[in-house]
């Protein structure tokens, strides 16, 4: 099969905030946190250096992802280019004592925005997350303190992470929000419960992180069996004996819909997540340069939109097997819900 011709332009470039960025860019979480055992550093140098050649200027990171370490890393690797690149980084959400804490208080915003900049290698981050909403806070409060920062000048822009319609309007109403970023793609719907409207009509950016479902929309899917103990998808439901098999059904159909189009799995489910409107950046993470360039091959693809209607119709909220997280791990995210319980 001949690969898929593109019908016209790919998607446009899209906004976020004051900065326009292509409309894939760059998750670095997996280099130094979350699945498995992390790349070397020059495997994860050798990454981010090539994103850049490749034309990725959107470029995502966390006080959380390693625990400092991943943010060390991109500023270490991409500081000889940042007036190249959107650098993103989140607060809120830290490692203490070898603990993941949720602090959304306006001091340890403060302290973390000074340790990031510092581990960044720059004096300024272009677009500050709240990473999680910390029930204890009011996220007046934490957005206060957060738009302080652009106040003083260490943050351009702001932004929130796994939050509701709702908190993002009370958000919006403190400060403006330039961004929301919240799982989305064609296992994990729960931005059309709400999120998904609420961000074009504010003009905020719907930002999609895992848009291949943690590696399950891929031609390489993983096997649960042979993960690491370390990895986050051990403790996913959708990725158990219970739901997986099913799960796996749901994405053969999609491979073959893939196939007669002509593309590969990735690219029509970053293709799908891209289609849900103008304001949709998508946010895939990867280790392999190979990858890499597969996802931003996307922005030159154009799918006919039977074929999008027709994924997103084979696997969605109704057909998923299995809820996003366990119920102790949902208790901590502000999103709305959907699909399957159980």
């Amino acid at each position: 099969m001949t690969a898929a011709t593109p019908a016209g332009p790919g998607p446009a470039p899209r906004r976020i905030g004051p900065f326009e960025v292509p409309a894939v860019g760059l998750g670095c979480m997996n280099l130094s946190h979350a699945y498995g055992v992390a790349p070397t550093p020059e495997a994860a140098e050798r990454l981010l250096l090539t994103a850049v050649e490749e034309g990725v200027t959107h470029f995502d990171t966390a006080a959380l992802y390693g625990f400092g370490a991943n943010e060390e890393l991109v500023g270490r690797v991409l500081a000889a280019h940042r007036d190249r690149i959107v650098l993103a980084s989140k607060c809120g959400m830290t490692g203490v004592d070898g603990r993941r804490v949720i602090d959304g208080r306006p001091e340890t915003i403060r302290r973390t925005a000074d340790e990031a900049l510092t581990r960044l290698r720059t004096d300024v981050i272009d677009l500050y997350y709240l990473h999680r909403l910390d029930r204890a806070v009011p996220v007046e409060e934490s957005v206060g303190a957060m738009a302080e920062l652009v106040t003083a000048g260490k943050v351009r822009a702001i932004g929130l992470s796994e939050v509701s319609a709702a908190t993002l309007r009370r958000a919006h109403a403190v400060h403006p929000v330039a961004a929301l970023q919240n799982e989305y793609s064609l296992w994990s719907r729960n931005p059309e419960e709400g999120t998904l409207a609420a961000t074009r009509e504010l003009g905020v950016a719907l930002v999609a992180f895992s848009p291949l479902g943690r590696g399950f929309l891929t031609d390489a899917p993983p096997d649960p069996d042979t993960l690491p103990d370390s990895d986050i998808r051990r403790r996913m439901p959708r990725f158990d004996a219970r739901h997986y098999p099913a799960n796996l059904a749901l994405r053969a159909e999609l491979a073959s819909l893939a196939e007669k189009a002509g593309v590969g799995l990735a690219r029509l489910a970053l293709a799908w997540v891209v289609s849900r409107g103008s304001h949709v950046v998508a946010l895939p993470g990867t280790r392999s340069v190979d990858h890499l360039r597969e996802n931003l091959s996307v922005l030159d693809l154009d799918l006919p939109d039977d074929v999008l209607e027709a994924a997103g119709r084979i696997l969605d909220a109704s057909t998923v097997h299995g809820p996003r997280y366990r119920e102790e791990s949902l208790t901590e995210i502000d999103t709305e819900r959907c699909g399957r319980a159980g």
